[in-house]
């Protein structure tokens, strides 16, 4: 009998009980699926972002299942998602409120210049390391473009002025942008809010003034006139409580940088106050 012939039959050999064993061991070490889980997350987007909180759609639908997560926890989903879930638990659905990103920096080349001529790989997070950054504000946008790369959703785009902007109509408020910023300048807010404190600046007023022209000083006007308290300031920033929040645009007209700013379009809300 040749070589040739015998290999053959050794590996055809081999191969049926290789096979065997496969067989044997999908048996002994099968898990049965959960069929609610599954049509949990049949329903689900199955993009697998993490913006739940959870390792990815497998994950959250098995959250779900267990009551350790609520159906309207799919952000990319939203609305129309969390009614599916709702749906498939027999459950009635959650009021479901959209969010959306939000660059809280109004200082781009035009207003916040820079300090240094940085030579290096265009990352935000890698020029953030690199002696804090080549931005004259340590706190303020570096203009990489490092949170428009980590969208999937093509719902950002950096402007002229070296600054990210939000296309909310394609925002699905994966976090994925709010992930990727190193100084924190991004945030999820639900979309009909429309009044937003567009700075993250922590430094004196006198500070700020020198190398932003649109940053906050704390000078406090805001907060006194805001009629519902939702604007605090501490640590020399002014800070708005959404959850307070009207849009009643009075903060907008007071503030004497322009750090404030409007969006078009956004109602007046009616809120209950914090007891």
């Amino acid at each position: 009998m040749s070589n040739t012939l015998v290999s053959l039959i050794s590996m055809g050999a081999l191969g049926v009980v290789f096979s065997i064993g496969l067989a044997i061991a999908s048996k002994q070490f099968h898990v049965e699926s959960d069929p609610l889980i599954d049509n949990i997350e049949a329903v689900l987007p199955g993009i697998n972002c993490g913006a739940c909180g959870f390792a990815g759609c497998r994950a959250f639908a098995e959250g779900v299942a267990a009551k350790k997560a609520p159906t309207n926890g799919c952000p990319v989903g939203g609305a129309e998602v969390a009614a599916k879930v709702a749906e498939v638990l027999g459950q009635q659905a959650t009021e479901t409120r959209r969010k959306v990103a939000q660059v809280l920096c109004k200082g781009g080349f035009s207003e916040a210049p820079r300090r240094a001529n940085y030579q290096g790989p265009a990352d935000c997070r890698i020029v953030h390391l690199t002696q804090n950054g080549d931005k004259g504000c340590s706190y303020g946008c570096l203009g990489c473009g490092t949170c428009v790369e980590a969208c999937r959703f093509d719902a950002m785009r950096m402007n002229e002025n070296g600054l990210p902007e939000i296309i909310e109509d394609n925002c699905t408020a994966c976090n994925a942008c709010v992930e990727a910023c190193p100084r924190d300048i991004i945030v999820l807010v639900e979309e009909r809010q429309g009044v937003h404190i567009r700075c993250r600046s922590l430094a004196k007023g006198k500070e700020t003034r020198s190398v932003c022209s649109v940053g906050c000083i704390a000078c406090r006007r805001c907060e006194k006139e805001c009629p519902v308290d939702a604007i605090t300031v501490n640590d020399n920033l002014a800070r708005i409580d959404y959850d307070l929040c009207i849009n009643c645009r009075k903060c907008v007209a007071v503030c004497p940088m322009n750090t404030i700013d409007e969006q078009d379009g956004k109602p007046i809300i009616k809120k209950r106050r914090a007891s």
